[in-house]
């Protein structure tokens, strides 16, 4: 489902996927990405699909800096329904954000293709099991501290040397549980327990992560870090998630996670005519 090179007759250009961001909650940071319910949360997964998206992300538990954890049966009530209504009407790859392998495994049995883990196994020991089980997808996230705490003063002495080194760490153990190693992407977790300083690191050298040999995510659309570097709120970050998802995709990202469908495919599909040869050389 995820391969990153597609080649023609004259070049060879790395795929990049657009994953789109359903939040089934009422407290995540960015307010335009929350839906208020079951209905409203279908609807705007299969818009999302329509407008170029090539993965739908849902989560039913706000992992914004601050925010609390829910319960197992709370995020499985918000999400489940979720992933069968797309079902009904798409076979668009599905990911789900959670941290807990109760609601991973029902989101898999329910027809998701992806765990999204912002713990990158480490909050619930059965979620390597659970993903290995069903052959799928696991995104592996490094994050420093849980969502409540992880602003509260980090420091790194060589950020991209250290996430890089829990990433492969964590890709390891995922492969310790049975995971195969076609199925692992790596996400640095900008943004997560990072400083500006951290987060435009991670992005310039992002080739680093992605010589550990998995596809590379990266979640930047309208956070905190392009408010500090703009001076805008959330509302007005479209410009600057742009700017910095092209920098990343031209440092090596694979797979964008956006709020913006329609604008960031377009981004990609100018990024890719001007330095498709760039691209594909990462």
């Amino acid at each position: 489902m995820i391969t990153t090179t597609t080649k023609d007759a004259h070049r060879a250009v790395r795929r990049v996927f657009v994953m789109a961001i359903v939040n089934c909650n009422s407290d995540s940071f960015y307010p335009q990405s929350r839906a208020a319910d079951t209905e409203a949360a279908v609807e705007k997964a299969l818009r999302a699909v329509e407008d170029g998206a090539d993965i739908i992300d849902i989560g039913g538990e706000s992992t914004r800096p601050g925010a609390a954890y829910i319960d197992a049966e709370e995020e499985g009530r918000r999400v489940l329904p979720v992933i069968q209504g797309i079902r009904r009407w798409s076979n668009a790859p599905i990911s789900v954000d959670t941290r807990k392998a109760a609601v991973a495994e029902a989101a898999l049995e329910a027809g998701a293709d992806i765990i999204n883990d912002i713990s990158a196994l480490e909050d619930d020991p059965d979620m390597g099991r659970v993903c290995a089980a069903h052959r799928a997808k696991v995104i592996l996230m490094h994050k420093k501290g849980s969502p409540e705490t992880m602003q509260n003063g980090p420091f790194y002495h060589d950020v991209v040397a250290e996430v890089a080194a829990y990433l492969q760490d964590a890709a390891q153990k995922a492969l310790d549980a049975g995971v195969a190693r076609e199925n692992i992407i790596l996400d640095p977790g900008v943004g997560f327990g990072k400083r500006l300083e951290d987060n435009t690191a991670l992005i310039r050298r992002l080739a680093t992560i992605r010589a550990l040999g998995y596809p590379v995510l990266v979640g930047l659309s309208r956070k905190t870090f392009i408010g500090e570097l703009t001076g805008r709120g959330v509302e007005h970050r479209l410009a600057g998630s742009l700017a910095a998802n092209a920098a990343a995709i031209i440092a090596g990202a694979d797979i964008i996670r956006v709020h913006d469908v329609k604008e960031s495919v377009d981004m990609v599909k100018v990024l890719n005519g001007v330095v498709a040869e760039t691209l594909g050389n990462v």
